[in-house]
């Protein structure tokens, strides 16, 4: 006899009890497995898991328990209104980096041409262009495999106003290229003792760190987007929870006005927009 639903979420709680999130983590582990919803999980806890299924979860359950990410253990993770395929090439995408879909989608008009820089799954570009199909997206990464990915999930959700490009943030674009510019970059400082804690210790650094102060990358993008935006476009850039004060005074020194910090839903300063000087 194999172990039941109820039983089989009981084994898995207690093999979590170290985690942050132990029912979600089961849940979802568990629904993956038996190719459910969560609602059968909670109506038919009598049911019994096959061999394989049992035998599968087990195993997903001791690889979570040493500490790999539940979206590279799926390969998918939602993220405004789209399900994306993950893995360990990019970065997970979070729900606080929808704020930036947020602030993006309030300056997005039609016929505008917009850029995602570092764009990973393509979380960021995807959401938008889903929303505003009569807008024209440009995504960069400077990993093929990211841009692979993003491409791939692209097709998946039948979304056809991106290009995607292999670069370095926006080299290789002509000046005043683009009226709204909006990224996620690496803004962990290079010694930041929480790269060695939870899930970001299976995700590639290239996509959480930045220099010293974490801000290398930040100043680039700031710099390179006030000769690739119009005048009077916007640049938004997701940041560290105590970064806002210094990226908004890079934006000042940029040339940017109308500078707005933004915090995240745990209430933590997370993003900053500006628009260019007309």
């Amino acid at each position: 006899m194999q172990p039941s639903i109820s039983e089989a979420s009981a084994y898995g709680r207690a093999r979590l009890s170290e985690s942050s999130s132990p029912d979600v983590d089961v849940q979802v582990l568990l629904c993956y497995v038996l190719e459910c919803s969560p609602v059968k999980l909670m109506t038919a806890p009598e049911a019994e898991l096959t061999a394989a299924q049992w035998q599968r979860f087990a195993e997903l359950i001791e690889r979570r328990e040493q500490g790999e990410p539940v979206a590279h253990l799926t390969g998918s993770r939602g993220f405004w209104s789209l399900d994306l395929a993950v893995d360990a090439s990019t970065l997970i995408p979070r729900p606080d980096t929808e704020l930036l879909v947020s602030l993006a989608l309030s300056k997005l008009e039609p016929g505008m041409w917009a850029a995602d820089l570092g764009t990973g799954s393509g979380a960021i570009v995807l959401s938008l262009a889903a929303e505003k199909p009569d807008v024209h997206f440009v995504a960069t990464d400077l990993q093929q495999a990211a841009v692979r990915l993003a491409q791939n999930n692209a097709r998946q959700h039948q979304i056809e106003n991106v290009q995607f490009l292999q670069g370095a943030w926006l080299s290789g674009f002509r000046p005043q290229a683009f009226d709204l510019i909006v990224s996620n970059p690496p803004y962990i400082e290079a010694h930041d003792p929480h790269l060695t804690q939870g899930d970001v210790r299976f995700e590639p650094r290239s996509a959480l760190v930045s220099g010293a102060d974490g801000l290398m990358d930040i100043r680039q993008i700031v710099t390179q987007a006030s000769r690739h935006l119009k005048p009077g476009g916007w640049l938004l850039v997701e940041h560290g929870y105590d970064q806002s004060q210094r990226v908004q005074q890079l934006f000042h020194e940029a040339g940017f006005d109308a500078i707005t910090a933004h915090q995240d839903f745990g209430a933590q300063d997370r993003a900053v927009m500006g628009q260019l000087s007309v």
